[in-house]
C-alpha cells in the first residue's frame, strides 16, 4: 500500500515543526472508530506513538484523526460524530465547525452520526455537550487536516508552507497555482493522532461560523419525508409488538398463546418470563395480535405505589445518603439575621415524547443491528449485547433520530425489545413500535422531588446566610449494563438495575444547579439522596437543573420583595461574575424592565436567572404573564431571554433551544404531572398526562447573544429550562400577589392560591 511519496509527512513537521510520528494514508474502507494497527497489512510504515497529550474535547478519548474527518478523492469530505441529533441542529453547527476549519464549503461536506461500527465513542449525547465535546475535536482535527494539505501542497511545489493559502477546498499559491483537496489525497485517508496545538483560525476570519444557517434536518421533518426511525420500511420487515405488565410489579403467572398464533399474518409468539412479544406481516395484524395476546395474559400485581395525593411526604419519608454539595463560610456566625424558608414540591414528570418509541433491529451473519433513537449507542450496545448474552462485536447500534425528546425516554427499551424479538427471526428485519398508553406507563420518568431554602439577611436584606437541600434520588439511569432495560428486567433470568450510588460532581445529577451562582458568604448545599423511588426514573432534559433553579430563584424574588428591593437589581447585588451580569441586564434592556412596573389588571412580570451546571451557557429570562382570576388560566404573553454561551456556531440554532427550552419548562411548569393510583400509572394518554399546546403559546420569545468571540464553546441546549419555568412562576406570583409552591401551577392551584 502506497503512503504519500517521500519525504514522509510528519505531525510535528506539519503542526509542530519537529519530526516524530508519521502520518500516513491508507486505502482501506476506514470506520471512524477503527484504527490500523502498526505492520498490519494495510499499512507499511511503523507508526511511533508519544504519550497522549492533554487533547481539547472528545478527542481525549479519540484521539485519532481518521476518527473524524475522511477526505475523498472528488474533494467531498465525511465527518464522523459520536453525538446524536436530537432536535437541537448539531447536524448543521458540526458542519459549520469543519467547514469554517476546513476551508471548504458547506455544501461539500456530509455528517455520519453516531454508529458503534463507524463514529467515535463519544458516550451519551446529553449535558448539552455536544459542541463543547464533538464541535471542539472536529474543530482541531479540520485545522489539523487543514494544515496538512497545505504542507503537502508545499512540499510538491516546492515551496514554504507559509507561503500558501486554503481556500474553498482547495491549496492556493500566491502566482495562481491551485490544487485541490481531493489531488492531493487521491482517495486515500489521513491517519494520526491530533495534537493538542491546532492552529485554529481567529474569529474576525470566520465565514461560516457564527453566521445563521438553516437546518439541514428540518424539511424532511416538515414535509413529511423519511426523518425519523418510525419512518424506516426496510425491504423485508416484519412487524413486532409488546405486551407490557399492568403495573410495575406485575409477574406474568400463564398465557395462551395458541388463539394468536393462529390469527392471519402471526408468524411467532415469543415468551420469556414476563416479557411477552410477537412479530406479524403488517402491522395492524400486530397490533390486533396484541391486542388478543393482552386479553389473554393472566398478571399477580401487587401495591407498590405511595399515596399520589401525599407524595411530597412520601419522598421525605424515604431513607437517604446525605451528599454534600457545597460548603462555605459559617452558617449563623451572625447573629441576628432575618430567617426566611421557602419549600417546593415537583411530581413525576414524562418527556412526552410527540411519537411513542421504536427501533429496528434484524439478525443476519450473527450480529444483531440495531437502528435507535438512544443517545448513546455504545452503552446500548453494552447493555444489548449484556441481554442477549453475546459479545458486544456481536451487536451493532445506529442512531436514527426519533420522534420527539430529550432524556432517557423509551428509545433504549425499544431497542431491546426489537432486538429480542430479532432473535426469533433471523434475517427479516423487526420494526418494534410502542403504544402511546406503553409509552406513558412505562419510560422512565423524571423523578419527585422536594426542594427547601432557608436564608438568614441583615437589615439591608443582603443574603448572608443560605441553606439547600434537594430531596431526590438519581436522575441518571441510562444503559450501561443490561440491567438498566426494561425487557431484560422482565426476563425469565432477569437482570437487575445498578443501584444507583450517590456522587457529586461538577456537572451535577438530581443535584445539578443546586448551588447557587451568587455570592452568598455563607452556604450549605445538601443532597438528600434517595436510593429507590416507587417508579422507574432517569434522566430527562436537565436533570436536576430545572427544579433547583426554579426553587432558588423563587426564593430570589420573595427575597427581593421582602427587602423591598427590584428583582432584577436585587440579582445584581448578590452577583460578581461579569458576564452573568451582563446577561442579566441584557435581559432586563430587552424586556423594558423599570423598576417599581405595574404590570396590565391580571397580569404579572417575572425574571429568573441561572449558569447552567455553573460551567456552561449563562441564560437570564424576563417573562409577562395574565392570569385569568375565576379560571386560574396562564397566558404567557412575552419573554426576552439574553444567552451567553461563549462562541457560537449557529445562532439560530442557539436561539431555537433557548426558546424551545423556554417552551418545555413553561409544559412543565403548568401542566405536567404522573398520576397513579396504589398500583398502576394512570396517566396513560394526552387527556391525563396534557402538555402545553399550540394555543397557549406567547406572542414572542426574543432572544438576544451575548457575542463572546474567540472563548470556548459554552453548551447551551439546557440552559434556559430552569430561567424560563422560574420567571414564568415569578410572573404568575406577581399576577396573583401569592405564590403555589407546588408544581405544577394548575388552575386549579391557582384559583385555590387567588382565593385563600
Amino acid at each position: 500500500m502506497d503512503t504519500l511519496s517521500s519525504p514522509r509527512l510528519t505531525r510535528r513537521g506539519v503542526l509542530l515543526g519537529t519530526g516524530s510520528l508519521v502520518l500516513a494514508f491508507s486505502m482501506r474502507d476506514a470506520f471512524g472508530q477503527t484504527t490500523t494497527s502498526p505492520g498490519s497489512e494495510t499499512q507499511n510504515f511503523q507508526a511511533v506513538e508519544e504519550a497522549a497529550p492533554d487533547l481539547p474535547g472528545s478527542l481525549k478519548t479519540n484521539p485519532d484523526l481518521e476518527s473524524w474527518i475522511r477526505i475523498d478523492a472528488d474533494g467531498r469530505a465525511t465527518v464522523f460524530t459520536g453525538k446524536a441529533e436530537l432536535g437541537q441542529g448539531i447536524k448543521t453547527a458540526l458542519l459549520q465547525v469543519a467547514a469554517e476549519e476546513l476551508e471548504m464549503p458547506f455544501e461539500s461536506l456530509a455528517l455520519i452520526g453516531p454508529d458503534t461500527g463507524r463514529t467515535p465513542n463519544e458516550g451519551f449525547t446529553a449535558g448539552s455537550h455536544s459542541i463543547q465535546d464533538s464541535g471542539t475535536a472536529i474543530r482541531h482535527v479540520a485545522a489539523q487536516i487543514r494544515d496538512i494539505l497545505v504542507a503537502e501542497a508545499a512540499r510538491r511545489w516546492g515551496v514554504p508552507p507559509e507561503t500558501l493559502r486554503a481556500e474553498a477546498g482547495a491549496v492556493l499559491a500566491g502566482d495562481g497555482r491551485r490544487i485541490r483537496y481531493g489531488e492531493l489525497v487521491s482517495g486515500q485517508i489521513i491517519e494520526g493522532r491530533a495534537s493538542p496545538n491546532a492552529r485554529l483560525k481567529p474569529t474576525a476570519e470566520f465565514r461560516e461560523m457564527g453566521r445563521p444557517r438553516g437546518r439541514i434536518d428540518i424539511p424532511g421533518k416538515v414535509t413529511g419525508g423519511a426523518a425519523y426511525v418510525q419512518d424506516m420500511r426496510p425491504d423485508g420487515m416484519v412487524h413486532g409488538r409488546v405486551v407490557r405488565p399492568p403495573s410495575p410489579r406485575a409477574r406474568l403467572v400463564s398465557v395462551d398463546t395458541a388463539p394468536v398464533e393462529r390469527m392471519p399474518g402471526v408468524l411467532k409468539v415469543v415468551r420469556d418470563g414476563s416479557f411477552l412479544g410477537l412479530l406479524a406481516e403488517k402491522e395492524w395484524q400486530a397490533i390486533k395480535a396484541m391486542w388478543t395476546l393482552a386479553a389473554l395474559a393472566r398478571w399477580e400485581e401487587q401495591e407498590s405505589l405511595p399515596d399520589a395525593s401525599r407524595l411530597p411526604e412520601a419522598i421525605l419519608s424515604l431513607p437517604f445518603e446525605d451528599g454534600l454539595v457545597a460548603e462555605g463560610g459559617r452558617i449563623d456566625a451572625t447573629p441576628g439575621l432575618e430567617p426566611f424558608e421557602l419549600q417546593i414540591t415537583r411530581p413525576y414528570q414524562l418527556h412526552g415524547s410527540i411519537g411513542p418509541s421504536c427501533a429496528v433491529a434484524v439478525l443476519e451473519n450473527g450480529v444483531t443491528t440495531v437502528w435507535t433513537h438512544t443517545q448513546g449507542v455504545f452503552p446500548d450496545r453494552e447493555a444489548i449485547a449484556g441481554m442477549l448474552r453475546v459479545a458486544e462485536d456481536a451487536v451493532r447500534c445506529v442512531h436514527v433520530e426519533g420522534s420527539g425528546c430529550y432524556g432517557h425516554n423509551g428509545a433504549d427499551d425499544a431497542a431491546a425489545d426489537a432486538a429480542l424479538l430479532a432473535q426469533a427471526l433471523p434475517g427479516r428485519p423487526v420494526r418494534l413500535q410502542w403504544m402511546r398508553e406503553q409509552e406513558h406507563g412505562w419510560e422512565p420518568f423524571s423523578p419527585g422531588m422536594v426542594t427547601r431554602v432557608r436564608a438568614g439577611t441583615d437589615a439591608s436584606g443582603q443574603i448572608l446566610d443560605w441553606r439547600y437541600e434537594v430531596w431526590s434520588n438519581t436522575h441518571n439511569a441510562r444503559p450501561g449494563g443490561a440491567g438498566a432495560l426494561l425487557p431484560a428486567q422482565h426476563l425469565a433470568q432477569p437482570f437487575q438495575p445498578t443501584i444507583p450510588q450517590v456522587r457529586i460532581t461538577p456537572e451535577g445529577n438530581g443535584d445539578r444547579n443546586s448551588n447557587p451562582l451568587y455570592d452568598f458568604p455563607n452556604r450549605n448545599v445538601v443532597w438528600h439522596f434517595i436510593e429507590e423511588m416507587p417508579l422507574r426514573v432517569s434522566a430527562l432534559r436537565g436533570l436536576g437543573a430545572y427544579m433547583n433553579v426554579f426553587t432558588i430563584e423563587n426564593a430570589m424574588d420573595e427575597l427581593a420583595a421582602r427587602a423591598g428591593a427590584d428583582p432584577v437589581e436585587y440579582r445584581l447585588r448578590h452577583l460578581a461574575d461579569e458576564r452573568a451580569r451582563a446577561v442579566v441586564e441584557r435581559a432586563a434592556a430587552m424586556f423594558g424592565w423599570q423598576a417599581g412596573q405595574k404590570a396590565p389588571q391580571h397580569g404579572g412580570y417575572g425574571f429568573a436567572f441561572a449558569r447552567y451546571k455553573n460551567l456552561a451557557a449563562y441564560c437570564a429570562v424576563a417573562m409577562e404573564v395574565t392570569v385569568e382570576p375565576d379560571t386560574g388560566r396562564v397566558r404567557m404573553r412575552r419573554a426576552s431571554a439574553a444567552v451567553d454561551a461563549g462562541e457560537v456556531v449557529n445562532p439560530d440554532g442557539v436561539a431555537n433551544q433557548v426558546q424551545g427550552g423556554i417552551l418545555q419548562s413553561a409544559s412543565w411548569t403548568l401542566y405536567e404531572a404522573v398520576s397513579f393510583d396504589r398500583t398502576r400509572v394512570t396517566s396513560v394518554d394526552w387527556s391525563t398526562y396534557p402538555i402545553l399546546r399550540f394555543d397557549a403559546l406567547p406572542e414572542a420569545i426574543d432572544v438576544e447573544i451575548v457575542p463572546r468571540p474567540g472563548t470556548p464553546f459554552l453548551g447551551a441546549g439546557e440552559c434556559s429550562q430552569g430561567p424560563g419555568g422560574a420567571a414564568l412562576a415569578n410572573a404568575v406570583a406577581h399576577a396573583i400577589g401569592r405564590r403555589v409552591p407546588d408544581l405544577p401551577l394548575t388552575r386549579e392551584r391557582i384559583r385555590a392560591a387567588i382565593r385563600a
